[in-house]
């Protein structure tokens, strides 16, 4: 796979089929391909398809020298005088209404623009696949006695489809057989000289799903805090212009209740909501919630098929949907009607496209809004550092829900520092954690365990020799996973045997390091047997509503104990949970990423406040080896604003988000020498183009802290700056006209939030 920014260009070197016009007048669309050309691309229209060519639907055209048909977007159509050059001509129409409408294609060539990826790539990262399949029409000619008569005497080619249409077929079958375009058959359809005789494949509608009903009844009245803040909302709807409010409140402060009542409000104008939530495991407990309020809520995650995607999708556009609930790409969804974006937990690194183009959706979220003219909520008990930073800039609006809604109190935290003997214990547990259990236990309680580390043990070691059993492909230890003595790489997955004996010094007997949350479950097993035990983290979520079945399960009480991943850290409202353990709130704080001290704090102040919000109080176990760490300390108080005055200096002084932008670039090869010079020329040549400009800081090359995955080698550097928009321009200077080893690839990320 090479980088998207090759300054590859079609030449046209063959000269096209060309039909003489006297007067140089004529309409011209300008389509981007999904892949391969960086620039947009203009073809002549040919009149028979003059009615059918227009922004926002799919065209075929031809391309290179051996003309061969693809599949591109018509982003723009101008009639007028033809250029010198001869033009290719739009060889057919591939859908039967637009796809994507103005609006959506002004945010696409955006955000091509603001993260540096092609345009055809964005466009196909917004239409669900669901959308971009070919709909297959049965089509039959309608009898010439009904009165059926074309208008005017009809084409050659569509004279030619008439005639072998003599029995239904589909469309694609008619143009196959006919030599015709399936625009020419979709346009006989509109002048009723085919009828459409039913549909074959039709997208069926998403599975209903019978789920326990929750009580989410409308309060009688709203907190002071929570009625300031939806006013903060209703304001800019009822004057119908844009603001970002962000609803900053500890957990359990009723922030849930604000987006039903800002939903509804938004309803009764009779427009549409989106609601941006960061997993599939919190899209369930959200769905019930709206649902319970609303009735009928539309739901886009990954998770549906494409059908099920498409059938919701067609919901939306039409309208007949009022609130839009949804993961990362439902963004996009096709209101027509819009009147608000929520985001919910915008905190979240789930919200930034891991792949090309590497969107982040709370940037689209506030373009779509501004561009509609309505608000834009964001919601979180731990906002992101660049989200602070805009609140006290004056950007945004900050209101703040500082306490608990029903006068709940913020659970007591208990910080354990395993640097103490006698804090230790043989397993994962201390003695403390553990006496927290059995209190929470005796007392009615559930528990939730917090280990963001899965497997049963983190790496296999030999006691002889240090030697740690490393995946072959990547550079990163094996983890133990159980039953089987499998060894996962959980960088590319291989799944191989653990051996008996020492790989290098043949010693036996390879011992089992660290603990991941299996091997916490086996533990909480043993020592809490007459409690029901179960796990959540991505080796047990697998199959299709295991979320909503654990949840569910928990929720009926039918679990006492729930371990688990960072998927249970957030979101989730349980009252019947009087404790959270946080087993090692390390595991992620010394990661070579500047913004693990942030997710760190985030992380732990978001499970924490998992626990207490029923009439029975809660704590939180929270066992550290780093007690005095800023993020643990304000974690364990509650006072997440603590950490942000305490790193907002740090970050400033460094110039990183917020304030200062990053482009990362990272280099593969199966060569490591490869990588590392063809990463080398990329930063001579950043250094190049910044040449005399003092506030830009060029790092690198180094190996990336993973230096080799899925048996590619990989080197980074990354370019720091105040500004944004000018360090985007000095990147696509100093990477015009680079041509690609066909030994490497590499990817620009712009304001990456992974940095590992």
């Amino acid at each position: 796979m090479s980088h998207q920014h090759t300054g590859q260009r079609e030449l046209f070197e063959s000269r096209p089929q060309w039909v003489e016009d006297d007067d140089r007048r004529g309409t011209v669309a300008t389509v981007v391909l999904p892949d391969g050309v960086d620039k947009p691309l203009d073809y002549l229209v040919p009149e028979q398809l003059a009615g059918d060519v227009e922004p926002g639907r799919r065209v075929r055209v031809p391309l290179g020298r051996a003309n061969r048909l693809r599949l591109a977007y018509c982003v723009a159509v101008r009639h007028g005088e033809l250029p010198q050059t001869p033009l290719k001509s739009v060889a057919g129409v591939e859908d039967e209404q637009p796809l994507l409408s103005r609006r959506m294609l002004e945010l696409t060539a955006w955000m091509a623009e603001r993260w540096m990826a092609r345009w055809g790539e964005v466009l196909e990262a917004v239409l669900p696949a669901g959308v971009r399949l070919s709909r297959k029409v049965r089509v039959a000619p309608l009898l010439v006695a009904t009165g059926a008569l074309p208008a005017r005497k009809p084409t050659p080619a569509q004279a030619k489809v008439l005639a072998a249409a003599t029995q239904p077929q589909t469309a694609d079958a008619l143009a196959e057989a006919t030599g015709a375009s399936r625009a020419v058959v979709h346009r006989l359809v509109k002048l009723g000289l085919l009828a459409a005789a039913g549909e074959v494949e039709r997208p069926r509608q998403a599975a209903a799903v019978e789920r326990p009903r929750v009580n989410h009844d409308r309060p009688d009245e709203l907190s002071p805090a929570q009625a300031d803040a939806l006013e903060a909302i209703r304001r800019p709807m009822r004057e119908a212009r844009h603001e970002t409010v962000v609803l900053f409140g500890v957990t359990g402060s009723g922030k849930t209740e604000v987006y039903l009542q800002a939903v509804e409000e938004t309803i009764t104008y009779g427009r549409q909501a989106i609601v941006l939530v960061p997993e599939i495991s919190l899209t369930p407990q959200t769905c019930d919630r709206f649902r319970a309020r609303f009735g009928a809520v539309a739901v886009l995650h990954s998770h549906l098929t494409p059908a099920e995607r498409h059938a919701q999708w067609r919901e939306i556009a039409a309208g007949r949907v009022g609130v839009v609930v949804g993961a990362r790409s439902a963004v996009f969804a096709p209101t027509p009607r819009l009147g608000l974006i929520v985001i919910d937990e915008e905190h979240e690194s789930s919200f930034k496209q891991g792949t090309a183009p590497r969107y982040h959706a709370r940037d689209v979220a506030e373009w779509i809004a501004r561009a509609e003219n309505v608000p834009l909520v964001l919601g979180s008990a731990t906002p992101s550092l660049e989200t602070f930073a805009r609140c006290l800039a004056g950007d945004w609006r900050m209101c703040r829900l500082p306490g608990r809604v029903g006068g709940s109190q913020l659970p007591a935290v208990i910080t354990v520092d395993l640097r103490d003997r006698s804090s230790r214990s043989k397993g994962a547990v201390s003695p403390r954690l553990a006496a927290g259990i059995r209190w929470a236990l005796e007392s009615g309680g559930q528990v939730m365990l917090l280990l963001n580390r899965r497997g049963f043990a983190t790496h296999v070691q030999c006691q002889g020799c240090g030697h740690t059993v490393r995946c072959p492909q990547c550079d990163l230890a094996l983890t133990l996973h159980q039953p089987g003595n499998r060894g996962i790489c959980h960088g590319c997955g291989l799944v191989s045997r653990l051996p008996a004996d020492c790989p290098e010094c043949h010693a036996p007997g390879l011992v089992h390091r660290g603990t991941g949350t299996q091997r916490l479950e086996e533990q909480i097993r043993g020592t809490f047997p007459d409690a029901a035990v179960a796990r959540m983290d991505t080796d047990t979520m697998r199959s299709r509503g295991s979320h909503e079945r654990t949840l569910d399960a928990f929720r009926d009480r039918r679990i006492d104990i729930l371990v688990g991943t960072q998927m249970i850290a957030k979101g989730l409202d349980f009252p019947a949970v009087m404790l959270v353990g946080v087993v090692n709130a390390d595991a992620a704080l010394h990661l070579a990423d500047f913004r693990a001290a942030e997710r760190t704090c985030q992380l732990v102040t978001q499970v924490a406040g998992r626990s207490g919000r029923g009439p029975l109080g809660g704590r939180v176990v929270v066992q550290t080896s780093t007690p005095d760490h800023p993020a643990i300390r304000a974690a364990a108080a509650h006072d997440y604003e603590a950490f942000v005055r305490n790193e907002l200096p740090v970050r400033e002084a460094l110039l990183y988000p917020p304030y200062g932008s990053i482009v990362r670039f990272v280099v593969r090869s199966l060569d490591d020498r490869a990588a590392a010079d063809w990463t080398g020329h990329i930063a001579d040549r950043l250094r190049a183009a910044a040449a005399g400009d003092a506030a830009i800081r060029i790092l690198g090359p180094a190996p990336a802290p993973i230096e080799r995955l899925r048996d590619r080698f990989r080197w980074h550097v990354q370019v720091h700056g105040p500004d944004g928009p000018a360090l985007r321009d000095l990147v696509r200077r100093a990477t015009a006209g680079l041509k690609t080893p066909d030994t490497i690839a590499w990817i620009i990320d712009v304001d990456p939030v992974e940095m590992l």
